[in-house]
């Protein structure tokens, strides 16, 4: 596979980012993208932090801890090491939060290396990273101050940890680094482009690129028995509208839920006190068991109540031909065709939710259809082959306003 779509032969790419301590989807499209570039015959360097370094931090560190979230001085002087011993052609940002910082920009710049800064969250508008708070979406943030997320203690519902992200923000804000020292940003949606603009991000430098899966899990032979919820079990998610709407659904229509977090045992006791007997708890699975059981699910059922970056699990269910019922919002109804590749349902509407579940278990053709209208979805929008192409032509937007800002 060769991808090199505007750019003369290969491209030396310096892929930065922080893991956070539990690992998701933003890790696996870093790691996805990283094999993506190598397999394309890219030259391919890593920087990379994980947060749960912060358990061995010493009393002192731990104090510099909200100093080094706005400027990482580590980092820095690691990163222009790195530059200037491999010379990369552009750096390529996934997560900076919190140990890697924007101070990797500065790097960058003083060396002239190109900054492609892909978004996956919210956080440069949100210091909650997610434009939800106490059960609802908020853009209070975007639309007034990032005060507000301290008066709410959006982070970690703590005003300390909230006031720390929200002084990292503004004082990259005042100091230009968002506005001039990005080439290109990437959005996962035109959604969310729209939201960065609004939040203040340069118009004229976020493009819009999908997520993708690869390899190829091929399209399953046969639909399954059973719905199948994967993802973080958290409030945002959806899980108790999920519950409620299979409370409405009875035992005849199975719901395996794959996945953990911290309503776990919440839903646990829900499933056996209130006996929705039709749910049954997979914990956290491994990929590969992860795409077995979306294999042979009937639907995947993604009932979020946030906006969503791009969903992975979203993007594997187009990929082996299994319809997705999600709530019309944010990210979800773009990637979503209501009726043609998968179903919309209002969020936080238990009983339009079992309505839409019960409506697609008992119409095997129109499920069908639907499957083989999301496989071709991910045909044309979601290979790695589409994909590189797209990355390599943001990459040479991101050389050309570099040389030209240096001229």
């Amino acid at each position: 596979m060769r991808c090199t779509q505007g750019v003369p032969g290969s491209v030396k790419i310096l892929l930065v980012h922080n893991f956070y301590r539990q690992h998701g989807g933003e890790t696996a499209v870093f790691e996805a993208e990283r094999r993506m570039l190598r397999a394309a015959g890219h030259s391919v360097i890593s920087y990379t932090r994980d947060s749960n370094e912060i358990e061995g931090f010493g009393h002192w560190k731990r104090a510099t801890l909200t100093s080094t979230t706005i400027w990482a001085r580590d980092s820095h002087r690691e990163i222009s090491a790195l530059i200037a011993s491999e010379a990369p052609d552009v750096a390529h940002f996934t997560n900076t939060f919190p140990l890697i910082s924007p101070s990797a920009y500065y790097a960058c710049r003083n060396a002239r290396v190109p900054v492609v800064q892909s978004i996956h969250n919210y956080r440069l508008i949100c210091p909650a990273a997610t434009l939800w708070r106490d059960g609802a979406i908020c853009e209070e943030c975007v639309d007034h101050s990032l005060l507000r997320s301290v008066q709410h203690a959006c982070y970690r519902k703590s005003r300390p940890a909230s006031a720390v992200l929200a002084t990292a923000l503004a004082v990259h804000r005042r100091s230009g680094t968002y506005a001039n020292l990005v080439d290109r940003y990437i959005a996962l949606t035109q959604f969310a482009r729209a939201k960065l603009i609004a939040g203040g991000l340069p118009e004229q430098r976020i493009c819009v690129k999908p997520n993708f899966v690869e390899p190829d899990p091929g399209v399953r032979e046969r639909p399954g028995a059973y719905a199948l919820f994967a993802g973080r079990l958290t409030v945002e998610k959806g899980v108790h509208t999920l519950l409620d709407a299979w409370k409405r659904l009875g035992p005849d229509v199975p719901l395996h839920i794959a996945g953990d977090g911290p309503l776990r045992d919440a839903l646990a006791h829900r499933i056996d006190s209130e006996g929705i007997a039709g749910a049954r708890l997979l914990g956290s699975l491994p990929p590969k068991a992860l795409m077995r059981e979306l294999r042979g699910a009937r639907m995947l059922v993604f009932p979020s109540e946030w906006y969503e970056g791009m969903p992975m699990a979203i993007i594997e269910a187009f990929a082996c031909g299994v319809p997705t019922i999600a709530t019309r919002l944010g990210g979800m109804q773009e990637m979503i065709d209501d009726g043609r590749n998968g179903l919309l349902v209002a969020p936080a509407d238990p009983e339009g939710l079992a309505a839409r579940v019960r409506w697609a278990f008992d119409r095997e053709t129109e499920l069908a259809a639907l499957g083989q209208a999301a496989r071709a979805e991910y045909e044309v929008r979601y290979t790695a082959a589409a994909n590189c192409a797209r990355l390599i032509d943001i990459y040479r937007q991101a050389i050309e306003r570099s040389g030209d800002r240096a001229a």
